[in-house]
């Protein structure tokens, strides 16, 4: 289950571009609290802090409890915007998280007994297909990741959403199909190029003929007496 963290933030009034750039000056990032059926709420939280918590990963299937002026709320990110040269946070979206409410979110998927798994043993690659699942979870048990075992998966086997117990209450937004998260795939065979076949059967420089073996015509008619 996701783990729960507490955040401090200061309410904003002002909004607009002008503003922000004015709170990331003072070393803050601008954000937003919207949904469940409250209005949006413009907030600012400290930058370390924040940029640290995008780089740890599981940012967006962590819950917060963000205090804003001595009131809680608790939310979950749904998105952030990063500067495109310097990779720094600019602004973050929060959706608040209503008692019994279900959100949409993408899952990690974890994979186990690769070691152990004889396709593995026998050359075969893990090769995944989907590395999250997009989910229907509930808003206070969103799993951390999905963990799947491969350990008895043998060469051009699959593993499809079918076969995959998930947590309780969770599901996928895909349910139409019985999509492919992963197979262990058969060994790449290197095909031998044209030169490398006549490098192999051409006899190597110098080499002294088998016993038995028959002269080539030069040295036959060297050979061959002179009347």
């Amino acid at each position: 289950m996701a783990e729960t963290k507490t955040l401090a933030a200061t309410a904003r009034s002002v909004g607009g571009k002008g503003a922000a750039r004015s709170v990331r000056r003072e070393g803050r990032i601008p954000a937003v609290i919207y949904g469940g059926g409250d209005p949006a709420q413009s907030i600012s939280l400290e930058w370390r802090e924040i940029n640290k918590l995008i780089y740890a990963g599981h940012f967006l299937t962590t819950i917060y409890e963000i205090e804003v002026g001595g009131a809680k709320e608790r939310v979950i990110p749904r998105d952030y915007q990063l500067d495109r040269v310097t990779d720094r946070p600019l602004h973050v979206d929060f959706l608040r998280l209503k008692a019994g409410s279900t959100l949409r979110v993408a899952i990690p998927v974890h994979f186990i007994n690769q070691d152990i798994s004889p396709g593995i043993k026998k050359g075969g690659t893990l090769n995944i297909v989907r590395h999250s699942i997009e989910m229907k979870v509930p808003a206070d048990a969103i799993p951390e990741a999905i963990t799947i075992d491969v350990g008895q998966l043998e060469i051009a086997e699959s593993v499809h959403i079918s076969a995959v117990t998930l947590p309780a209450g969770c599901r996928p937004v895909d349910t139409q199909h019985n999509f492919t998260i992963a197979t262990i795939a058969p060994p790449v065979a290197v095909a031998e190029t044209p030169a490398q076949a006549a490098a192999a059967a051409a006899p190597a420089a110098g080499a002294t003929p088998a016993a038995g073996a028959a002269p080539d015509a030069k040295a036959a008619a060297a050979a061959k007496p002179k009347k």
